[in-house]
């Protein structure tokens, strides 16, 4: 993750259903240990505030959706898949292009 960086996120969950509760705790779980605080989060009960679901074009829930940076990203389902999700908020394939990176610009004698 590159300095600097601020992650803006919304989970839509309906309410505490079983996979509502597991995504939180799954997302908040990602974030501590891979976001290092850098993140904002807003959790919105769709059954709650049904119009803020409406307006955001939410079909399902759990949904978490990325608004920043750009581009934004919507993840649907309870976030078990950590890899899913760090690719769906663009973290798993900035570490990886940074590896790429840096074996791209290393010593080529050195791998041998």
């Amino acid at each position: 993750m590159r300095p600097g960086k601020t992650y803006i996120l919304k989970l839509y969950v309906a309410g505490n259903t079983p996979h509502s509760m597991r995504a939180l705790k799954t997302l908040r779980e990602i974030l501590e240990t891979e976001f290092k605080g850098v993140y904002a989060l807003k959790v919105i009960d769709v059954l709650k505030n049904p119009q803020l679901a409406e307006e955001d074009k939410i079909l399902a829930t759990p949904t978490l959706a990325k608004i920043l940076p750009p581009p934004v990203r919507r993840i649907i389902g309870d976030l078990s898949d950590r890899q899913r999700v760090l690719i769906g908020l663009d973290l798993l394939f900035e570490e990886l292009s940074g590896d790429a990176t840096d074996m791209l610009h290393s010593d080529p004698e050195e791998a041998a």
